[in-house]
């Protein structure tokens, strides 16, 4: 067998089998097993690097990244920040919106992501615009990244007049995935149910910022989950933030997590997002308002972490590194484990990918040849180290490179 390329002495995620080599050819995996026959296929030795299939962002926000300087945050609350961003938007223009997005996914593929799904907010004050520079963001680094767009409103559906009417022409146009945000409007289920109607017309899956408060007594998940059973769209709905799930008793959670995995609705946790905006009001022992993710997935829900928003009012930090935010979740989660901290790398790689519905991720015989090489040997160690990545393919070509420093010693 001919290759284009031969990558030796890997230590490839989830494989136990010691160091492999791996063959490349026409941008597919096509061999792996150790000691590959030498031939005329270029090689590159990895010296034992760990190999993950790429990092994967399943909840982001190109279009109203990089805003700060426009829009004020003194007060730091989900008010202010909605409020501050409602009012940039109206001036925002396809070109604006492409280049700050751009900015932010060059900074992603760099970090190792090649899989995304990005929100983008459709409204009868922003229209068409942010969704129609990201459809042309998306073709433009299709390249180096599978970008998923996932439409929704922001400030409100059911009280929005005319945002319907922009939501389906979002629709119509492409749009992958169908979001809601139920907390915006005065009747959360009314929004649910509107949403659920949308897939089920389109045949796409959905994506909710959901309960996203400190107050645990009324839950929207219940109302999901039980769309998600009536329609049967297990395995095709997922939830952000979820903050509401940290402020419960363990017996509370674990109900809900129950509840969760029946149905078939997946979790996405944000750390950064949901540690700035939430406590505000609190003068002493703020609440974290991190959901355990590491929790959920113990108890069959299928959880990952995202990045959620980068130097905006909701969040005004991020250099859009998924190993990092995932340093941040364990820190912030007290996660100690080694078996822990390995699944939390899963929580930013194969359980971002099964939320996507990602059928050929991962490195293995006939899958793409997307990968990034890490800066370490085991899954726990990229965690605690934030273990940086070197390089990066997409579909066998390569995408970056990332030198290590090294020290200038003097002689």
């Amino acid at each position: 067998m001919t290759f284009d390329l031969i990558l030796r002495n890997a230590r490839i995620v989830d494989r136990p089998e010691g160091l492999l080599d791996i063959g490349i050819k026409d941008g597919r995996f096509v061999a792996i097993e150790i000691g590959l026959p030498r031939g005329e296929a270029p090689d590159q030795n990895l010296g034992g690097k760990l190999l993950v299939p790429g990092f994967v962002e399943t909840h982001i926000h190109l279009d109203k990244s990089c805003l700060l300087g426009r829009c004020n945050c003194e007060k730091g609350t989900l008010e202010e920040a909605v409020a501050e961003v409602a009012a940039a938007k109206r001036g925002f223009t396809e070109e604006d919106v492409y280049q700050r997005a751009a900015q932010t996914l060059e900074k992603a593929i760099k970090n190792g992501t090649n899989q995304m799904r990005t929100h983008v907010e459709v409204d009868p004050r922003v229209g068409l615009t942010s969704f129609r520079a990201l459809k042309k963001l998306k073709q433009d680094y299709a390249w180096a990244i599978d970008l998923q767009l996932c439409v929704f409103p922001q400030e409100g559906l059911l009280d929005d007049p005319g945002c319907d009417d922009v939501m389906l022409q979002a629709l119509r146009e492409g749009a992958d995935v169908v979001g809601g945000a139920p907390y915006m409007d005065k009747d959360s289920h009314g929004q649910i149910a509107r949403i659920f109607s949308m897939a089920q017309e389109f045949g796409i899956d959905i994506d909710f910022h959901l309960d996203f408060a400190p107050d645990p007594s009324h839950l929207d998940l219940d109302e999901v989950c039980r769309l998600t059973e009536k329609f049967g769209w297990g395995g095709r709905v997922a939830i952000g933030h979820v903050t509401k799930l940290s402020a419960m008793p363990r017996g509370d959670f674990e109900a809900a997590a129950k509840r969760l995995a029946n149905a078939g609705v997946a979790v996405t946790v944000l750390p950064a997002t949901d540690l700035f905006l939430t406590g505000r009001d609190s003068e002493y022992n703020v609440p974290r308002g991190v959901t355990s993710a590491h929790k959920l997935r113990a108890l069959g829900v299928n959880a990952n972490i995202s990045t959620n928003n980068v130097l905006n009012p909701f969040t005004p930090f991020g250099d859009v590194s998924l190993i990092r935010m995932v340093n941040l979740y364990a820190n912030i989660a007290q996660v100690g484990r080694v078996d822990d901290l390995a699944g939390c790398l899963d929580m930013v790689t194969s359980a971002s990918a099964r939320l996507l519905n990602k059928t050929d991720y991962g490195i293995a015989v006939g899958h793409p040849a997307d990968l990034v090489m890490l800066d370490c040997e085991t899954k726990a160690e990229a965690v605690c180290e934030i273990a940086q990545p070197f390089f990066g393919f997409k579909r066998g070509v390569r995408t970056f490179v990332k030198p290590a420093a090294s020290l200038l010693k003097p002689l």
